[in-house]
């Protein structure tokens, strides 16, 4: 890990005296305190797995009529690094482990909307049982690469926090859409389908994430 100075800001005050006779105060010089700041950056040159146990993956589907929202799994992942930070790495999500979270877990829609997103309609997790996220560029904003659903693969740029804390490494992405048609979902999507009045569902959809990596 490097460790980068911001260096110090001098600030000159100048009185002058207000009678002319009198000499100049002397140049008062105050100097402001050095901060170090410290970059977190992957150990050179290691695989990172991530903490499959400890990561979160979350998604959110819209709709004229509401919202749901959901989890998923991470089912294995690894980045690679060198002394300026990530160079590439791969997520892949484990489609099965899809879970609603805005209806109660008794309640039976809870299942008929997990098995409704997981059958052939949406997600085929039968024939399609992971997704991926594969990068391999790291702008210091963003993570660049490629994601593939149902067999799918597609360009994507996913902008990205990482920090790190008592050994961990957390790449955290904020929401982010995700247009679920080109990936050849295309269950009640107004591209697709006429005369669905307000029964549409939105073609983009959210995902967020937060990995943990294990050094």
């Amino acid at each position: 890990m490097k460790n980068f100075l911001i260096p110090a800001a001098f600030v000159a005050l100048f009185v002058s005296s207000c009678q002319s006779e009198k000499k100049a105060d002397p140049v008062v010089e105050e100097v402001a305190p050095v901060v170090e700041v410290v970059v977190p950056v992957l150990l050179e040159g290691a695989t990172h797995t991530a903490d499959v146990a400890t990561s979160t993956l979350t998604w959110k589907g819209f709709k004229p009529t509401g919202t749901h929202n959901g989890s998923l799994q991470l089912k294995e992942g690894a980045v690679i690094a060198d002394s300026t930070g990530i160079k590439q790495g791969v997520f892949v999500i484990d489609m099965a482990s899809l879970k609603v979270l805005d209806i109660p877990a008794d309640n039976e829609d809870n299942g008929k909307l997990a098995g409704h997103l997981t059958s052939p309609d949406f997600f085929d997790v039968a024939n399609n049982p992971t997704a991926t996220f594969k990068f391999s560029e790291f702008d210091g904003k963003s993570l660049k690469g490629e994601l593939t659903i149902k067999g799918i693969t597609k360009p994507i740029s996913i902008p990205v926090s990482i920090s790190e804390a008592e050994g961990v490494t957390t790449i955290k992405a904020l929401p982010f859409k995700v247009d679920r048609t080109e990936f050849d979902v295309k269950y009640g999507s107004k591209k697709f389908f006429d005369n669905l009045k307000d029964k549409f569902i939105n073609d983009q959809f959210e995902v967020g994430f937060e990995v943990k990596l294990k050094k």
